[in-house]
């Protein structure tokens, strides 16, 4: 058995010469004309009756897929990316419920907007699936990886990336860090809800426990979100959901629509918890770069927080997943065990590509964000 091997030995070298940028006009029309769909009555009646109706949204898509994923040792072409990666998650929304008009959820179950989610993921997941050694990662003494790997991420190095957080963001910089975290920050954890139904034992019991103390324990005022929240109003900007999504680089929003698909598939519960168990396991590492800047920025308590908190609590859950879920699910499924490799490796590499995503976007930023007044 192969154990001497950590997941960036399973990524495939991606070769990151610039790809042709495709004119992003067509695509925002075709998102403009999904907007629209989703709030049609009977939206699969009525497209039965004017199919020409998706005609620029469906050449759009066509137009894409193959611009973002015909080789996946290329990084494809952003605009394409982002498109389809915003179409997905359009559609993907719509399995949280954001306690707005209930005609928004009307759609929720068209059998349209699952094939158009179907075609693009299917594309979209065979790309991410091949730039991972699958074949070397199924080798793997599952159980000695996932302790090896664990013990690894608890303190990963400091790259240049996060010694840019650390050392040399700016107050603009930092308000841009929550402003485009936030698509995820305000709505954390609810994702993992879906997976929780079913037969109880002692993984589905660790799972909860994550999950309600991810939620404040059912207390509004400790709720992750809630902290989250505060140190956006502190910066003065904009509390609501999905407020930021247009800063979303297409990396951040792979990231979630990757567990929106992760979480909707019980097949793929072992790869989810994979990638659950690396992310909380890595988590307090990321925050304390997080936490450095505010503090280095001589910001409040408040609007650092949630890094503090989620430091406290990711030292836990990060055990917890690993020693309660993983390890289990390892000894439960012997023949799929692998799985939980392939989601752990896949969630490092994903979370990765969307961290230096956003850090791309932050130092790019020409113009501040418009500062919102306090209520």
């Amino acid at each position: 058995m192969i154990t001497d091997v950590n997941p960036h030995t399973l990524i495939k070298k991606v070769k990151h010469h610039t790809s042709p940028t495709v004119e992003n006009r067509d695509f925002l029309v075709a998102e403009n004309q999904l907007i629209e769909l989703l709030t049609l009555e009977e939206l699969d009646k009525y497209l039965t009756q004017s199919p020409e109706r998706v005609e620029k949204l469906e050449a759009a898509i066509a137009t894409a897929l193959p611009l973002a994923y015909a080789d996946p040792l290329t990084p494809g072409d952003a605009n394409a990316h982002r498109f389809l990666q915003r179409v997905l998650y359009r559609i993907n929304r719509l399995n949280l419920f954001w306690y707005d008009d209930l005609n928004h959820y009307q759609n929720e179950r068209s059998f349209y907007l699952q094939w158009i989610r179907d075609r693009i993921e299917s594309v979209w997941q065979a790309w991410e699936l091949a730039q991972i050694d699958i074949e070397t990662l199924k080798q793997q003494d599952v159980k000695q990886t996932l302790t090896e790997w664990g013990e690894a991420d608890l303190n990963p190095p400091i790259t240049e990336n996060r010694s840019f957080l650390r050392k040399e963001i700016d107050r603009e910089g930092y308000r841009w860090l929550l402003a485009i975290a936030s698509l995820d920050g305000l709505v954390e954890a609810s994702r993992m809800s879906r997976i929780l139904g079913g037969a109880s034992n002692e993984v589905q019991a660790t799972l909860i426990r994550v999950l309600l103390e991810e939620y404040g324990n059912g207390r509004l005022s400790r709720k992750h979100s809630t902290f989250f929240a505060k140190m956006m109003a502190e910066m003065a900007l904009n509390t609501e959901p999905e407020g930021y999504f247009d800063l979303a680089p297409w990396e951040l929003l792979a990231s979630i629509n990757h567990n929106f698909l992760l979480t909707e598939c019980k097949r793929h519960f072992l790869r989810y918890n994979g990638g659950l168990t690396y992310f909380e396991i890595v988590g307090p590492s990321i925050y304390t770069d997080y936490l450095i800047a505010a503090q280095r920025l001589n910001l409040s308590e408040d609007s650092s927080g949630y890094w503090t908190l989620h430091i406290r609590e990711d030292e836990r859950h990060g055990q917890w997943m690993l020693q309660d879920v993983a390890l289990p699910l390892a000894e439960q499924y012997p023949d799929n065990a692998w799985e939980i490799l392939l989601g752990y490796a896949q969630e490092k590499l994903i979370g990765e590509r969307a961290g230096k995503a956003v850090i791309q976007c932050i130092k790019q930023a020409e113009n501040p964000l418009p500062v919102i007044p306090s209520a």
